[in-house]
């Protein structure tokens, strides 16, 4: 298991990857979403975790639009025309409804459902 390790003046934290579900962009602040439906306000601009997320051995995240990376494998179903992506899966506290969906751009779904595609069929999503 991979893990993000974040270092600030105050604390160190740790979060396994597979946890994430999504990461938004807040000015110079970003929102970890946690699949058991926590959030974690840090205080590092999206770029910092593209750029993290790009060392691990099996990325399974990608950047849709300006302000959000998403975890491929949480998703489960990207509807194109509503706008929407859905989040899933038995680790996902489906409770929480800022899991399930995120209003994005048609553009940004439309790359997102492509690299879906291909994300299925590579062994380390299987």
């Amino acid at each position: 298991m991979e893990w993000l390790k974040i270092s600030t003046s105050t604390e160190i934290v740790r979060i396994a990857v597979d946890e994430i579900v999504y990461i938004l962009a807040d000015g110079n602040y970003c929102d970890l979403m946690l699949a058991n439906g926590t959030s974690h306000k840090m205080t590092f601009q999206l770029h910092y975790f593209e750029e993290y997320f790009r060392k691990l051995r099996h990325n399974p995240f990608t950047r849709v639009g300006r302000s959000m990376i998403v975890n491929k494998r949480h998703i489960r179903v990207v509807n194109v025309p509503d706008r929407l992506i859905r989040f899933g899966g038995h680790t996902i506290d489906t409770r929480i409804p800022t899991l399930r969906m995120a209003k994005l751009g048609r553009e940004s779904l439309q790359k997102l459902k492509n690299e879906l595609n291909d994300y299925a069929d590579r062994p380390e999503y299987n």
